[in-house]
């Protein structure tokens, strides 16, 4: 029998719906994720069952309801009120991080202008470092499309139509030439069922790591894989653990966006981007969502 999980949470004053909106609206195909309004849907996988989780986003709180296709286990409840507020940000302390950098001559104008901008989250990690390992090197569009290819092609449908993002075992399912087809290189395809492989046998415990992420452990472990690289591991600490000072110097908008700040015709260099971002710690990347936020409607 079908299950329903309902949840209500409050929202900080100055909330901004828009930008976990745009976060998932990327895909304008809407397989997995639907986004309209002030409404969010959204295909995932709960306890290894399709899921489609439903969220409108009002003023002062969000109304959530989890439509399972199969049953809740007794801790379901507290384990979907957990999720949301990661997906949110709602544990980020964005005051902080204003309050400190309001008055900054290059980016305290940022800031205001956008007042509130909080990193909303993947649903797991799993997803949030597969989005990584598809986004490295191509543009936010061509990440796009093979996301949407790998979706297709793990086929895990909700009732409701839509298709949910897969687990470690449904891209382990694929293999190497299911992700091919799908559009990943060769060594994109190693890696991320590499990933898959360690993600599912519990060598990588990511949901473990949800609670309080051990943020140095992860960071060594994931970078001593064969394709993942300091950008690839500052994404996944950001969008899948909410951590926020990854140093996000690899990614060109990031640099695009200092270029912009700094006046400078000349491109910066990684080494140059990352020796500007330092002095931004604990929160270089909050900064670099910011800059993101302030080129593109694209959320990346």
């Amino acid at each position: 029998m079908p299950a329903h999980l309902t949840c209500q949470i409050p929202l900080p004053p100055g909330f901004r719906p828009g930008d976990t909106l745009a976060f998932h609206r990327r895909d304008t195909q809407e397989i997995a994720e639907r986004a309209h309004g002030a409404s969010l849907q959204k295909g995932l996988l709960w306890q290894g069952a399709p899921a489609c989780l439903s969220l409108r986003l009002e003023p002062g709180q969000v109304l959530a309801e989890l439509a399972l296709d199969g049953t809740a286990s007794g801790d379901s409840q507290a384990q979907l009120d957990s999720m949301l507020r990661r997906m949110l940000g709602l544990s980020q302390d964005v005051d902080a991080f204003e309050q400190a950098y309001r008055g900054h001559p290059l980016i305290g104008p940022l800031v205001s202008r956008q007042a509130g901008l909080r990193v909303p989250l993947a649903a797991t990690p799993f997803e949030a470092l597969s989005w990584a390992i598809i986004g490295q090197q191509i543009s936010v569009s061509a990440a796009v499309s093979i996301r949407r290819k790998l979706i297709q092609a793990a086929n895990v449908n909700h009732s409701d139509g839509l298709l949910c993002h897969p687990g470690p075992e449904q891209v382990a399912a694929l293999g190497a030439e299911g992700l091919r087809q799908a559009g990943f290189s060769a060594s994109k395809s190693q890696t991320l069922l590499h990933i898959a492989d360690l993600v599912a046998s519990g060598q990588l415990p990511f949901d473990r790591w949800q609670q309080a992420p051990p943020i140095d452990e992860i960071r060594d472990r994931l970078l001593a894989l064969r394709g993942i690289g300091p950008w690839t591991v500052s994404y996944t600490l950001l969008r899948g653990f909410g951590w926020l000072d990854g140093s996000l110097h690899g990614d060109v908008a990031v640099r695009r966006g200092i270029e912009t700040l700094l006046e400078t015709p000349e491109k910066l260099s990684e080494k140059q981007a990352k020796a500007w971002l330092e002095a931004f710690s604990p929160w270089r990347a909050l900064l670099a969502a910011h800059l993101w936020a302030s080129r593109s409607s694209t959320a990346y």
